[in-house]
């Protein structure tokens, strides 16, 4: 197998976060959590050369992008969250079962999972991830805060068939060798952004998924018109999933009118009454959205 990440780089260099991202002098919810995240990726001592061989051993993934592009092309593809809780909304469904949950997502017409593995700030985990993706046919993303070489095996190594990549808690370098790494150990890489700077460097850094999160990073305010905004610069071959702000079937509707044919959405599926009528509501927006315009 060809070798795409370089195996003797640094792991985790020492450089603060603001000099690696260019967002406004205040604490940041994703500041937090990142400085967190660091912290324990900086004390974890497991060899990488090892981790790698690990996970190049287990099954092989789902294919995370060929879920989302096997979809009709008058329906929207859904990427269905399950979501314990989150730093704006506190406690969502705390309790919830994972596997129950997935299987009522895909019972809707999810056509990919994403679930939240970070315990400090979303009360997710890895057993939540595995206990998913075992119980349904579909690919998951494994939705947490990649800083370190180690995070990308992990995913690989709980099952996960995608992992997420923030560009605005990577330089670019880490963005590219994340992305190289996942590439290797048969992960597809969901590249998030908030602008177009930020697009231009996920895409630059070899992106094919990229997310445009419509959640200001700073007032952590839902801004309807980023992914339409941001979309628009998005280049042809590269699939295209707006995040955050969807609340149901009319919002859906206009993101597929905006050129979007996926959407990652947690909160308004997880706190659901009828989760999976939630999700098919969402699948079918797109035929609706196409006439609404």
């Amino acid at each position: 197998m060809k070798r795409l990440w370089p195996r003797n780089a640094p792991i985790l260099p020492d450089i603060p976060l603001r000099s690696l991202v260019s967002l406004p002098c205040v604490a940041t919810y994703l500041d937090r959590i990142l400085e967190h995240h660091r912290a324990v990726a900086s004390a974890d001592d497991r060899s990488l050369d090892a981790l790698i061989e690990q996970a190049l051993a287990v099954a092989e993934p789902r294919g995370f992008r060929l879920a989302i592009q096997s979809v009709d092309d008058d329906l929207m593809a859904v990427i269905a969250e399950v979501k314990r809780r989150s730093p704006s909304r506190g406690d969502l469904a705390v309790d919830l079962d994972p596997a129950e949950t997935a299987s009522a997502y895909v019972a809707g017409g999810a056509v990919c999972l994403s679930v939240l593995t970070d315990g400090e700030h979303f009360g997710g985990s890895a057993a939540d991830l595995r206990s998913a993706r075992a119980s349904v046919p579909v690919p998951v993303l494994r939705k947490d805060f990649t800083v370190d070489a180690r995070d990308v095996c992990d995913a690989a190594l709980m099952g996960a068939d995608a992992v997420l990549l923030i560009a605005a808690a990577l330089d670019d370098s880490e963005l590219a060798d994340f992305m190289a790494l996942a590439g290797e150990l048969g992960l597809d890489a969901l590249a998030e952004v908030h602008d177009e700077a930020e697009l231009e460097r996920v895409l630059v850094a070899g992106a094919d998924i990229v997310g445009v999160n419509q959640r200001d990073l700073v007032t952590f305010e839902v801004d309807p018109d980023r992914a339409r905004r941001v979309g628009a610069s998005i280049p042809p071959g590269v699939e295209r999933v707006a995040e955050s702000g969807v609340r149901g079937p009319e919002d859906a509707g206009a993101l597929y009118d905006a050129g979007f044919r996926a959407v990652l959405v947690g909160e308004s599926l997880v706190t659901s009454g009828d989760r999976s009528g939630a999700v098919a509501a969402l699948v079918a927006a797109g035929s609706a959205g196409a006439g609404a315009g």
